[in-house]
């Protein structure tokens, strides 16, 4: 990916949003892999990986004759992959820094590409699809994950975060992105490009204290210079005390927002 219009790049906050997050989807991911087949032997490549990605799903599948390529343009984030590759001991994973737009991998070269969240924080959806398929071989698979808020709730309700802070969070992905609920339109983008798409979606339960609970709080810390520029610095403030009060309840479930997972064959 490129750090140069992705949404939330260089904040502090994103490599232990990363980490998190790559931990609560990864049974999804498990079950997309089982639903995709056996990838014995297989070369995958592992889009923008951040800090884990799917890296330890992919050298699991791949097995011990497969490879993983997992690449990113952050440095911090491929130290902090390289840290996770070497403590998991995934010795058939390497990293590369490598810009999406501009990248220096072979074409047609894997068995399968993934990337997840890239679509609607880079806004290029089109773009970045005709580069995965560019890099898959003909008949190979390409695996994209993004993101639908229609599931993300909290039980009880938490009026400031489920009325407010998510709404807001919402018109700020909307002037920064170009297309901030691709999501709901895969199907169709892979339709786009002769695929047969498959979809499916997962939603997670939160249980009360689950960290992925923080999400929107976390979202509001990396976005934080957009935030204030739709609303008074005093208002903000007053809404982030009142999302953190609605937290503290040991009682709160939640759910997530839901994950929309599309793959499909490179036409041979």
């Amino acid at each position: 990916m490129s750090t140069g219009t992705y949404v939330l790049a260089g904040q502090a906050s994103e490599l232990d949003r990363l980490q998190l997050q790559s931990r609560v989807w990864e049974p999804a991911g498990r079950r997309l892999l089982g639903q995709i087949g056996d990838g014995a032997g297989a070369r995958a490549l592992d889009i923008g990986c951040g800090a884990m990605g799917w890296l330890r799903l992919l050298s699991e599948w791949v097995g011990p004759n497969g490879s993983v390529i997992g690449t990113d343009i952050d440095e911090q984030m491929l130290s902090a992959a390289d840290t996770f590759v070497a403590s998991e001991g995934l010795s058939n994973v390497a990293l590369i820094e490598d810009d999406l737009f501009a990248t220096d991998l072979d074409p047609g070269s894997f068995d399968l590409v993934h990337a997840r969240f890239q679509l609607a924080p880079l806004g290029r959806a089109a773009e970045q699809l005709a580069t995965y398929l560019r890099l898959v071989r003909p008949g190979g698979t390409v695996v994209v994950e993004d993101v639908d808020p229609g599931s993300w709730h909290f039980l009880p309700p938490a009026p400031a975060i489920e009325q407010r802070l998510i709404p807001l969070l919402a018109q700020a992905l909307e002037t920064a992105s170009d297309d901030p609920w691709v999501a709901r339109r895969l199907p169709a983008l892979f339709g786009d490009a002769d695929i047969e798409p498959s979809v499916r979606v997962e939603v997670e339960a939160l249980e009360p204290g689950h960290p992925y609970q923080r999400l929107p709080l976390q979202f509001a810390a990396a976005l934080d210079g957009l935030l204030r520029t739709l609303v008074e610095a005093d208002d903000l403030d007053e809404l982030l005390d009142d999302a953190e009060a609605e937290l503290a309840d040991p009682g709160r479930w939640g759910l997530s927002f839901t994950l929309v997972q599309a793959w499909g064959q490179r036409p041979a």
